[in-house]
């Protein structure tokens, strides 16, 4: 019995130690290629966004992230990026929206929700923030103003805890 129990214990310690690390999975990008998610971290930290056409928490918290994006960029080398989960039938208009936005981060489409999946995301909008390894170290649902800032604090937070 206690075999077994130990046995449990580290097959339970595996999964939630995998659970934290940013999934491999690929989405498709603006240009409509498919790329790999931790491809797009480029050794940096990154924070992700869900969102969808119909969430305005989500394009507000956009909105908020792409207003402060240049100020973020000189204090902290971050990647951000904004994962849409629309369907196959609302890829146009997200990919519209986006665009229309003026969004200078990285838009990916996850359009059969894999990636969604994968991080166990339930709601939108929901965020991480992703150390350079492709730890999750963070995770947000939900969006009131200013609380994009928290997001940027934990990078800044991984910045100071580098050096």
């Amino acid at each position: 019995m206690r075999k077994i129990l130990t046995l449990l214990s580290l097959v339970l310690a595996t999964f939630v130690a995998s659970a934290q690390q940013l999934p491999d999975v690929k989405v498709e990008d603006a240009q409509g290629k498919l790329v790999s998610v931790r491809s797009l971290a480029q050794g940096k930290p990154m924070i992700i966004s869900y969102w969808s056409i119909a969430c305005k928490p989500c394009i507000q918290e956009l909105n908020a992230i792409n207003d402060s994006l240049a100020e973020w960029r000189e204090e902290a080398d971050l990647v951000v990026v904004a994962v849409s989960v629309d369907d196959a039938r609302l890829k146009a208009s997200a990919k519209a929206i986006a665009s229309s936005r003026g969004w200078e981060f990285v838009c990916v489409y996850d359009e059969n929700q894999t990636l969604k999946r994968a991080m166990n995301v339930s709601l939108t909008p929901q965020s991480f923030v992703v150390d350079a390894n492709g730890d999750i170290i963070y995770s947000h649902s939900g969006y009131t103003p200013g609380s994009e800032q928290l997001l940027f604090d934990k990078v800044v937070a991984l910045k100071k805890k580098k050096k």
